[in-house]
């Protein structure tokens, strides 16, 4: 998977299932602070990744992601290194 295609999908969850309205989605957006995500939305963002790209997200892991492109990040990373894994 691209990682234009992990942006696609993150932003397109991001929109439909947290409600996050598409013009706030920005790489630089703060999680919290711009988007608005609180403990709920963290609950239910992992269990989306966990659904769309088959990794669990740990808490400690998550408590470090503080923009949306720092997550997009983790993501790409946690892909690569599965990937890498299997081979």
């Amino acid at each position: 998977m691209t990682r234009q295609e992990i942006i696609n999908k993150i932003n397109e969850f991001f929109i439909e299932e947290i409600e996050i309205d598409e013009d706030d989605i920005k790489p630089e957006a703060s999680l919290t602070k711009d988007l608005g995500i609180d403990s709920l939305d963290f609950i239910d963002i992992v269990v989306i990744v966990e659904k769309t790209f088959g990794f669990k997200i740990k808490g400690e892991e998550m408590a470090e992601i503080k923009t949306l492109n720092n997550f997009y990040d983790y993501v790409e990373t946690k892909l690569t290194d599965e990937k890498t894994e299997i081979s």
